[in-house]
C-alpha cells in the first residue's frame, strides 16, 4: 500500500464540519466519496484536523492508502472537476508510511478576521464587534495565552480528549484595514472549540467586561464557564500547517 498527502482547501460554510458524522454532510466524507468512486473502491482519509460546522481551511491537510497506480498529477485534476466548487485540491503526493496527516503535524495555525463596522462584501467571513473594541487590551490578554499550556477551560465540554495540553507560540491581533482585525494563532495542537473559546474571551476584555489579569484566573479555573462565549465559526480559517521535511 503507498500513501499519500491530500493538499486541499474549503469554505465550510456548506459542512458540518471536517469529519464524519450521521445528521450531516461533512467535507471528509465528501473527499472519501470522490476518491472512491475515482479509484475504484473505498478509500478512508485521515485528516489532519477536524474543524468545526461553518469553519474554513486555506491549508489543510489529509492522507489516503491504496494499492492501485496513481498519476497524482491526473488524479488531481480528476477531483477537482469531479468535488464540488467549494473544495479545491491543490496537489497529491506520495509520502513514506512513516508520515501521518495528524501525528506527524509540527504546528497549526487558524485566524480569526472581525470588523468594526458594516462590510455587505466581508459579511459572509467575518465577525462584527463594536468600534470601540480595544484591541490592544486584547493584545495584551492574548500574550498572556503563551505562559500556559492548560487550556481545559477553551475546551468544549464532555469532549474524548487524554489531554489539554497545548503549546502556543503565537497569539496576536493585526489590523487588516481601517475597520477589519485578524487574530492569528499557533500551536501544536488545540482542543475542540479552543479558538472560538480564546477570541470570546478576549473580545470580553476588548469590550471591558473582563480585566487583562482576568485571563489567568479563567485558565487556572479549568471551567469552560468562567471562559467566554464561542464566537461564529464562519470568521475562522485554518491557514498554516506545517510537516518535518520529509
Amino acid at each position: 500500500m503507498q500513501r499519500y498527502f491530500l493538499h486541499l482547501a474549503y469554505n465550510g460554510a456548506g459542512y458540518h464540519g471536517w469529519q464524519n458524522q450521521p445528521n450531516g454532510i461533512s467535507v471528509q466524507e465528501t473527499l472519501e466519496k470522490a476518491l472512491g468512486n475515482l479509484l475504484g473502491g473505498p478509500t478512508p482519509i485521515v485528516g489532519a484536523g477536524r474543524t468545526d460546522a461553518g469553519v474554513h481551511a486555506s491549508d489543510m491537510y489529509a492522507h489516503f492508502e491504496t494499492d492501485r497506480p496513481v498519476d497524482t498529477a491526473l488524479l488531481t485534476q480528476r477531483l477537482n472537476a469531479y468535488l464540488p466548487q467549494d473544495i479545491v485540491i491543490f496537489g497529491v503526493n506520495p509520502v513514506s508510511e512513516r508520515m501521518h496527516a495528524r501525528f506527524s503535524a509540527l504546528t497549526r495555525t487558524y485566524q480569526y478576521h472581525v470588523i468594526t463596522r458594516k462590510d455587505p462584501f466581508r459579511k459572509e467571513y467575518t465577525y462584527r464587534v463594536p468600534s470601540d473594541t480595544d484591541f490592544e487590551a486584547m493584545n495584551r490578554a492574548a500574550s498572556i495565552l503563551l505562559e500556559y499550556d492548560d487550556f481545559e477551560c477553551f475546551s468544549k465540554s464532555h469532549t474524548d480528549v487524554n489531554t489539554f495540553i497545548c503549546h502556543i507560540t503565537r497569539a496576536q491581533w493585526t489590523p487588516v484595514s481601517d475597520h477589519e482585525w485578524v487574530f492569528t494563532i499557533t500551536a501544536n495542537r488545540f482542543l475542540r472549540n479552543m479558538v472560538r473559546a480564546i477570541v470570546g474571551t478576549l473580545l470580553e476584555v476588548g469590550a471591558g467586561r473582563s480585566s487583562v489579569e482576568d485571563l489567568h484566573r479563567i485558565i487556572a479555573s479549568k471551567n469552560r464557564c468562567q471562559a467566554g462565549m464561542s464566537v461564529p465559526g464562519k470568521a475562522l480559517f485554518l491557514t498554516q500547517i506545517t510537516y518535518p521535511d520529509e
